[in-house]
């Protein structure tokens, strides 16, 4: 998002946002936070079909602004002094407390599965040692016995 926009959003002037991020530079180090635009970028952005500038104030990108990700976002909520922002930021941090125990609470159900998984796997290797004694025993009982009595010679008959 530009600074321009999350300004609106945080009800703060453009100006006093960029004054707040070059105070805490160091909290937005790298571009995994923020960036700022290059002049083509911004020429890309304020194109119009129309050569004419846009009346009003603001309607025009006239310095390079600060485009922000997620994190800077995020960063950008913690260093302003607005009522939405501290607002957003509070919402932030009990978003992250959601989170953490969504990731908790997974993590013991994941315990949890492993321990049925384990005992269900014991009780299937029960049951199946319990099915193969069964079927040794059957052959067992299945097997041809010799017959009881007097055999005949093969070439003679009864």
């Amino acid at each position: 998002m530009l600074d321009f926009d999350l300004a609106e959003m945080y009800q703060v002037e453009t100006k006093r946002l960029k004054e707040q991020v070059r105070r805490n530079a160091k909290r937005f180090l790298g571009d995994d936070f923020m960036f700022e635009l290059t002049k083509t970028e911004v020429i890309e952005l304020s194109r119009s079909q129309f050569a004419t500038l846009n009346k009003g104030r603001g309607g025009n990108i006239k310095h390079l602004p600060f485009a922000f990700t997620e994190l800077g976002v995020a960063m950008l909520s913690s260093v302003l002094n607005s009522d939405t922002a501290i607002d957003i930021n509070r919402d932030i941090m009990r978003a992250f407390v959601v989170l953490r125990q969504y990731a908790l609470g997974y993590a013991e159900l994941n315990r949890k599965l492993e321990d049925f998984m384990l005992t269900t796997n014991m009780q299937f290797n029960e049951v199946y040692q319990a099915l193969a004694e069964l079927v040794e025993a059957k052959k067992a009982l299945e097997k041809p016995r010799n017959p009881i009595g007097y055999i005949l010679p093969n070439n003679q008959t009864k």
